[in-house]
């Protein structure tokens, strides 16, 4: 087995070094980017189920007859 010199050692030890701080920056933004993406689709499922229901309360507001005024009594 051929012996390196210091000089390879320190190269292939500080290429170590970066290659496992890239591995764990990039561990770090994928858990990040995949919470961001829950959230957009949680978000965007509940915008989609508020607009559905505000529909709807609009299409009951418009299918129910008007409410009468009620007249004030007269004061006398």
């Amino acid at each position: 087995m051929a012996e390196h010199s210091k000089q390879r050692v320190d190269a292939d030890n500080n290429f170590l070094k970066t290659q496992t701080q890239a591995l764990a920056r990039n561990r770090i933004t994928a858990e990040s980017d995949s919470v961001a993406e829950l959230r957009d689709a949680n978000t965007a499922k509940l915008r989609q189920l508020r607009l559905a229901k505000e529909a709807s309360d609009r299409m009951v507001a418009l299918a129910a007859p008007p409410k009468k005024a009620r007249k004030k009594p007269a004061r006398i």
